[in-house]
């Protein structure tokens, strides 16, 4: 079976990296700027932080599934990242201070495909394609990020 790909992409912010975590920091605004998260949501009572249960709902084409995630880094103006039970995969968004502003870095780290990932392969056009998708989709996802930032 294919190994996934690596998946990181950077992009510079023309603002602090306090102001960047405002918008990265709530996570459930992902699906304003992913183009395959269509919502997410938070599970009980705990609106932020580790342990923080979300339950997502993504779509790629005709297919629609939902994921159960759990935030396990919330470092203010650092980095937050969450990792998705189905997958197995860890997102994460890393803010840097720089000259400019803030160097912020979207990736998703996933050691092997799950057996979840493997039976939806065929669903989603395969587990191999879906991360070629997902490579393009982090860049895609930055710039929203930073055009959102950038406007106020």
């Amino acid at each position: 079976m294919n190994q996934p790909l690596p998946i990181s992409a950077s992009v510079e912010v023309a603002a602090s990296p306090a102001t960047v975590w405002e918008t990265v920091s709530d996570v459930t605004r992902m699906s304003e700027w992913s183009p395959e998260c269509r919502r997410i949501i938070v599970l009980g009572s705990k609106r932020s932080g580790v342990g923080t249960r979300l339950l997502g709902l993504n779509r790629r084409g005709w297919a629609v599934w939902p994921t159960t995630s759990t935030v396990v880094r919330f470092d203010p103006a650092r980095a937050v990242a969450w990792r998705t039970r189905e997958s197995g995969a860890t997102w994460s968004y890393e803010l840097e201070p720089t000259a400019v502003g803030t160097r912020l870095t979207g990736r998703r780290e996933l050691p092997r495909f799950s057996v979840g990932t493997t039976v939806m392969a065929p669903l989603i056009g395969g587990a191999v394609g879906h991360d070629e998708e997902l490579a393009a989709g982090i860049r895609t996802t930055l710039e929203r990020i930073k055009g959102a930032v950038e406007r106020g």
